[in-house]
């Protein structure tokens, strides 16, 4: 008797991780789709409604990998701008995962969308405390702080990327989170270095 039941638990783990799989294959899809203009909103939002529809399935069944199925809960929404439900999606995995840098990356670009600039920034801090030299972390603290029209401490996150990726000053050109500070003087002084 005890044996019959290895096979159910092994069937029910692989069963599980199909679904996860599934749901991680529809996110990666909607995230090689997103900038390009041919593919708009409903084809998006279909994509993140099976993506969700897996993973409501898999969170019915158990707790397993609870904090990375809200995670991805949160990115499918995110993806198709439900930014409200992915931050209470984003918020719960953030507090079963708290070391997960790319939970705190979107909630911080959710709340920025919700214009919770204090929210987004504090999200990214706490990123920062997980992963002090990951550069996406300080060069989206810049942004968040151009926005809020602190060009002191957005140049200061933005020389910090430079220094460990210097591909993000390829960004800066085209970032409308600089246009508040685009004309400052450190800000000019920062992005037309000669490298």
């Amino acid at each position: 008797m005890h044996h019959a039941s290895f096979p159910v638990v092994r069937y029910e783990q692989s069963r599980r991780q199909q679904f996860l799989s599934e749901a991680e294959g529809y996110l990666d899809l909607l995230a090689g789709l997103s900038g390009r203009d041919e593919f708009e909103m409903p084809v998006r939002t279909r994509l993140a409604a099976r993506a969700l529809d897996v993973l409501k399935r898999l969170a019915r069944e158990s707790s397993w990998r609870r904090g990375h199925v809200l995670f991805l809960q949160g990115q499918a929404m995110r993806m198709c701008e439900r930014y409200p439900e992915a931050i209470t999606s984003l918020v719960e995995a953030s507090q079963l995962d708290p070391e997960n840098l790319h939970v705190w990356l979107a909630l911080g670009w959710c709340y920025k969308r919700t214009d919770r600039l204090d929210l987004a920034v504090q999200s990214l801090e706490e990123a920062l405390a997980i992963e002090p030299d990951e550069a996406i972390v300080h060069y989206n603290l810049a942004c968040y702080w151009s926005l809020a029209n602190n060009p002191l401490l957005a140049v200061a996150y933005l020389a910090r990327a430079f220094d460990l990726d210097s591909n993000y000053r390829d960004l800066v050109g085209d970032e409308s989170d600089f246009a508040p500070i685009r004309n400052h003087p450190d800000f000019l002084a920062l992005t037309t270095v000669i490298v």
